[in-house]
Protein backbone atom coordinates (compact mmCIF):
# COMPACT_ATOMS: atom_id res chain seq x y z
CA UNK A 1 0.00 0.00 0.00
CA UNK A 2 1.27 3.55 -0.58
CA UNK A 3 0.29 6.59 -0.48
CA UNK A 4 1.91 9.43 -2.57
CA UNK A 5 0.58 13.68 -1.48
CA UNK A 6 -2.39 11.96 -0.57
CA UNK A 7 -4.91 14.88 0.35
CA UNK A 8 -8.48 13.77 1.24
CA UNK A 9 -11.49 16.28 0.90
CA UNK A 10 -15.38 15.91 2.38
CA UNK A 11 -16.80 18.31 -0.45
CA UNK A 12 -19.36 20.92 0.54
CA UNK A 13 -23.23 19.18 1.94
CA UNK A 14 -25.95 21.10 2.54
CA UNK A 15 -24.95 24.12 4.86
CA UNK A 16 -21.46 22.26 5.61
CA UNK A 17 -18.88 23.47 3.69
CA UNK A 18 -15.69 21.79 2.19
CA UNK A 19 -13.53 20.23 4.46
CA UNK A 20 -9.57 18.86 3.66
CA UNK A 21 -9.45 15.68 6.25
CA UNK A 22 -6.04 15.13 4.91
CA UNK A 23 -3.14 16.77 3.08
CA UNK A 24 -0.16 15.90 1.00
CA UNK A 25 -0.12 12.67 3.01
CA UNK A 26 2.79 9.91 1.64
CA UNK A 27 3.03 6.88 3.56
CA UNK A 28 3.70 3.19 2.86
CA UNK A 29 3.08 -0.24 4.35
CA UNK A 30 5.24 -2.59 3.54
CA UNK A 31 4.43 -6.67 2.55
CA UNK A 32 4.51 -8.45 6.12
CA UNK A 33 4.63 -4.88 8.19
CA UNK A 34 2.29 -3.87 10.46
CA UNK A 35 2.07 0.29 10.92
CA UNK A 36 0.21 1.60 13.38
CA UNK A 37 -1.41 5.17 12.83
CA UNK A 38 -1.69 7.95 15.71
CA UNK A 39 -3.58 10.32 16.02
CA UNK A 40 -6.33 12.25 18.16
CA UNK A 41 -10.51 12.05 17.35
CA UNK A 42 -10.73 14.43 14.05
CA UNK A 43 -7.05 13.90 13.11
CA UNK A 44 -7.88 12.08 9.67
CA UNK A 45 -7.10 9.12 10.92
CA UNK A 46 -10.95 7.07 10.13
CA UNK A 47 -11.16 9.04 6.69
CA UNK A 48 -7.53 7.36 5.62
CA UNK A 49 -8.73 3.88 6.33
CA UNK A 50 -12.22 4.34 4.77
CA UNK A 51 -10.34 5.27 1.46
CA UNK A 52 -7.43 2.97 1.48
CA UNK A 53 -10.33 -0.02 2.34
CA UNK A 54 -12.06 1.49 -0.84
CA UNK A 55 -14.63 2.22 0.68
CA UNK A 56 -15.31 5.92 0.07
CA UNK A 57 -17.29 5.65 -3.61
CA UNK A 58 -20.58 5.60 -1.22
CA UNK A 59 -21.55 7.31 1.55
CA UNK A 60 -24.30 6.22 4.21
CA UNK A 61 -27.57 8.24 3.81
CA UNK A 62 -27.70 11.44 4.99
CA UNK A 63 -23.45 11.50 5.02
CA UNK A 64 -21.11 12.55 2.37
CA UNK A 65 -18.30 10.52 1.14
CA UNK A 66 -14.78 11.54 1.18
CA UNK A 67 -12.85 12.73 -2.22
CA UNK A 68 -9.17 12.62 -3.18
CA UNK A 69 -8.66 15.61 -4.57
CA UNK A 70 -4.76 15.19 -4.50
CA UNK A 71 -2.12 13.13 -5.12
CA UNK A 72 -3.13 9.21 -4.88
CA UNK A 73 -2.95 5.88 -3.40
CA UNK A 74 -2.75 2.86 -4.83
CA UNK A 75 -3.50 -0.73 -3.23
CA UNK A 76 -2.18 -3.51 -4.87
CA UNK A 77 -1.53 -1.69 -7.69
CA UNK A 78 -5.23 0.32 -8.24
CA UNK A 79 -5.11 3.42 -8.14
CA UNK A 80 -7.78 4.59 -5.91
CA UNK A 81 -8.16 7.90 -7.68
CA UNK A 82 -9.28 6.15 -10.53
CA UNK A 83 -11.56 3.75 -8.81
CA UNK A 84 -14.49 2.42 -9.96
CA UNK A 85 -17.11 1.12 -8.26
CA UNK A 86 -16.68 -2.59 -10.09
CA UNK A 87 -12.96 -2.67 -8.98
CA UNK A 88 -13.75 -1.32 -5.86
CA UNK A 89 -15.98 -4.21 -5.08
CA UNK A 90 -12.85 -6.69 -6.38
CA UNK A 91 -10.54 -4.65 -3.69
CA UNK A 92 -12.99 -5.11 -0.99
CA UNK A 93 -12.43 -9.01 -1.29
CA UNK A 94 -8.62 -8.45 -1.25
CA UNK A 95 -8.25 -5.97 1.87
CA UNK A 96 -9.83 -6.97 5.05
CA UNK A 97 -11.51 -3.95 6.92
CA UNK A 98 -12.46 -3.64 10.20
CA UNK A 99 -14.26 -0.46 10.63
CA UNK A 100 -14.03 1.78 14.04
CA UNK A 101 -17.69 0.66 14.98
CA UNK A 102 -17.43 -2.92 13.22
CA UNK A 103 -18.62 -4.70 16.44
CA UNK A 104 -21.98 -2.44 16.92
CA UNK A 105 -23.10 -2.69 13.03
CA UNK A 106 -23.03 -6.84 13.02
CA UNK A 107 -25.98 -8.11 10.93
CA UNK A 108 -28.05 -8.60 13.89
CA UNK A 109 -30.57 -11.29 12.42
CA UNK A 110 -27.41 -13.33 11.03
CA UNK A 111 -26.03 -15.62 13.15
CA UNK A 112 -22.19 -16.04 14.31
CA UNK A 113 -21.81 -18.43 11.34
CA UNK A 114 -23.53 -16.38 8.91
CA UNK A 115 -21.61 -13.41 9.23
CA UNK A 116 -18.55 -15.06 8.92
CA UNK A 117 -19.54 -16.74 6.03
CA UNK A 118 -21.10 -13.49 4.39
CA UNK A 119 -18.02 -12.50 2.70
CA UNK A 120 -17.28 -15.87 1.13
CA UNK A 121 -20.68 -16.09 -0.83
CA UNK A 122 -20.39 -12.67 -2.10
CA UNK A 123 -17.87 -13.69 -3.97
CA UNK A 124 -19.51 -16.49 -4.59
CA UNK A 125 -22.49 -17.66 -3.85
CA UNK A 126 -22.30 -21.30 -5.40
CA UNK A 127 -19.36 -21.87 -2.57
CA UNK A 128 -19.07 -25.42 -1.14
CA UNK A 129 -21.14 -25.67 1.76
CA UNK A 130 -19.36 -28.18 3.55
CA UNK A 131 -16.34 -25.91 2.73
CA UNK A 132 -17.76 -22.77 3.74
CA UNK A 133 -18.79 -24.54 7.41
CA UNK A 134 -15.47 -25.99 7.50
CA UNK A 135 -14.13 -22.65 6.76
CA UNK A 136 -16.61 -21.01 9.44
CA UNK A 137 -15.33 -22.91 12.11
CA UNK A 138 -11.60 -22.28 11.27
CA UNK A 139 -11.86 -19.18 11.59
CA UNK A 140 -14.41 -18.93 14.49
CA UNK A 141 -11.53 -20.85 16.51
CA UNK A 142 -9.27 -18.70 14.84
CA UNK A 143 -10.07 -15.63 16.62
CA UNK A 144 -10.21 -17.72 20.10
CA UNK A 145 -13.47 -17.62 20.09
CA UNK A 146 -15.77 -20.76 21.47
CA UNK A 147 -17.31 -22.99 18.89
CA UNK A 148 -20.49 -22.55 20.63
CA UNK A 149 -21.11 -19.22 19.81
CA UNK A 150 -21.54 -20.29 16.53
CA UNK A 151 -25.74 -20.74 15.98
CA UNK A 152 -25.58 -17.22 18.62
CA UNK A 153 -26.48 -13.34 17.33
CA UNK A 154 -24.40 -10.76 18.22
CA UNK A 155 -26.61 -9.38 20.82
CA UNK A 156 -25.99 -12.81 22.99
CA UNK A 157 -21.68 -11.87 22.95
CA UNK A 158 -20.25 -10.03 24.77
CA UNK A 159 -18.53 -6.84 23.44
CA UNK A 160 -14.81 -8.63 23.21
CA UNK A 161 -16.40 -11.51 21.42
CA UNK A 162 -18.19 -9.18 18.92
CA UNK A 163 -14.80 -7.58 18.08
CA UNK A 164 -12.92 -11.16 17.41
CA UNK A 165 -16.27 -11.83 15.58
CA UNK A 166 -15.66 -8.49 13.01
CA UNK A 167 -11.96 -9.48 12.97
CA UNK A 168 -13.18 -13.10 11.89
CA UNK A 169 -15.30 -12.13 9.33
CA UNK A 170 -12.79 -9.17 7.69
CA UNK A 171 -9.75 -12.28 7.61
CA UNK A 172 -12.05 -14.97 6.15
CA UNK A 173 -10.79 -14.47 2.68
CA UNK A 174 -7.29 -14.08 3.32
CA UNK A 175 -6.01 -10.70 2.45
CA UNK A 176 -2.94 -9.50 2.12
CA UNK A 177 -4.07 -6.55 3.92
CA UNK A 178 -5.72 -5.61 7.15
CA UNK A 179 -7.11 -2.42 8.05
CA UNK A 180 -8.07 -2.01 11.57
CA UNK A 181 -10.03 1.33 12.50
CA UNK A 182 -9.68 1.48 16.28
CA UNK A 183 -9.90 -2.19 16.97
CA UNK A 184 -10.00 -1.62 20.68
CA UNK A 185 -12.35 1.09 20.94
CA UNK A 186 -15.44 0.84 23.58
CA UNK A 187 -13.75 -2.50 24.89
CA UNK A 188 -13.26 -2.69 28.38
CA UNK A 189 -9.49 -2.43 29.29
CA UNK A 190 -8.86 -5.78 30.10
CA UNK A 191 -9.82 -7.08 27.09
CA UNK A 192 -7.93 -4.74 25.40
CA UNK A 193 -4.47 -6.48 24.99
CA UNK A 194 -5.82 -10.12 24.31
CA UNK A 195 -7.47 -8.02 21.35
CA UNK A 196 -4.61 -6.66 19.78
CA UNK A 197 -2.40 -9.52 21.12
CA UNK A 198 -4.78 -11.38 18.76
CA UNK A 199 -4.17 -9.36 15.61
CA UNK A 200 -0.56 -9.76 15.56
CA UNK A 201 -0.76 -13.48 16.79
CA UNK A 202 -3.05 -13.54 13.56
CA UNK A 203 -0.72 -11.24 11.13
CA UNK A 204 2.70 -13.24 12.10
CA UNK A 205 0.59 -16.93 11.40
CA UNK A 206 -0.87 -15.62 8.04
CA UNK A 207 2.31 -12.99 7.10
CA UNK A 208 -0.26 -10.40 5.63
CA UNK A 209 0.26 -6.46 6.25
CA UNK A 210 -1.63 -4.13 8.72
CA UNK A 211 -2.38 -0.55 9.03
CA UNK A 212 -3.67 -0.41 12.88
CA UNK A 213 -5.51 3.02 13.53
CA UNK A 214 -5.88 4.24 17.04
CA UNK A 215 -5.59 6.93 19.31
CA UNK A 216 -3.72 5.08 22.06
CA UNK A 217 -0.08 5.12 21.92
CA UNK A 218 0.17 1.88 24.66
CA UNK A 219 -1.43 -0.02 21.87
CA UNK A 220 0.14 0.66 18.75
CA UNK A 221 3.71 -0.09 21.39
CA UNK A 222 2.56 -3.33 21.13
CA UNK A 223 2.00 -3.88 17.73
CA UNK A 224 3.52 -2.02 14.93
CA UNK A 225 6.86 -2.17 13.49
CA UNK A 226 6.52 1.38 12.69
CA UNK A 227 4.22 4.25 13.40
CA UNK A 228 2.94 7.05 11.48
CA UNK A 229 1.72 10.35 13.85
CA UNK A 230 -1.50 12.28 12.49
CA UNK A 231 -2.00 16.11 13.76
CA UNK A 232 -4.90 18.18 11.83
CA UNK A 233 -4.86 15.85 8.93
CA UNK A 234 -0.87 16.29 7.96
CA UNK A 235 1.38 13.53 8.75
CA UNK A 236 3.88 14.99 11.70
CA UNK A 237 5.71 11.83 12.64
CA UNK A 238 6.14 8.49 10.72
CA UNK A 239 9.00 5.76 11.59
CA UNK A 240 9.69 3.03 14.63
CA UNK A 241 8.14 4.72 17.84
CA UNK A 242 11.28 5.08 19.50
CA UNK A 243 13.01 6.90 16.81
CA UNK A 244 9.93 9.10 16.58
CA UNK A 245 9.58 9.88 20.27
CA UNK A 246 13.02 10.07 20.77
CA UNK A 247 13.47 12.95 17.78
CA UNK A 248 10.26 15.05 18.27
CA UNK A 249 9.84 16.98 14.99
CA UNK A 250 6.01 18.62 16.45
CA UNK A 251 4.72 19.91 19.50
CA UNK A 252 2.00 17.34 19.51
CA UNK A 253 4.39 14.28 19.30
CA UNK A 254 6.91 16.01 21.40
CA UNK A 255 4.04 16.36 24.17
CA UNK A 256 3.13 12.14 23.25
CA UNK A 257 6.96 11.75 24.05
CA UNK A 258 6.66 14.12 27.39
CA UNK A 259 3.38 12.04 28.61
CA UNK A 260 5.14 8.53 27.86
CA UNK A 261 8.14 9.73 29.87
CA UNK A 262 5.23 10.96 32.80
CA UNK A 263 3.60 7.61 32.88
CA UNK A 264 6.72 5.72 32.81
CA UNK A 265 7.68 7.41 35.86
CA UNK A 266 5.04 6.77 37.81
CA UNK A 267 5.06 3.42 36.92
CA UNK A 268 8.42 3.22 38.54
CA UNK A 269 7.56 4.86 41.64
CA UNK A 270 4.42 1.97 41.72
Amino acid sequence: MLASDLTIEYPAHGPSPAFVAVRGLDLRVQPGEVLGLLGESGSGKSTIARVLAGQFLEAPRGDVHPVITGGDAEVFGESLRKLRRRDADRLMFEVGYVAQDASENLPPNFTVSEIVAEPILLRDRHYNRKALEARVVTMVDAVRLPLSVIPRYPYELSAGQRQRLAIARALVLDPALLIADEPTAAIDALVRHSIIDLIRELQEHSAFSALVISHDLAVLRRIADRIAVLKDGVLVGYGTIDDVLANPLHPYVERLASELVGLSGASEQD
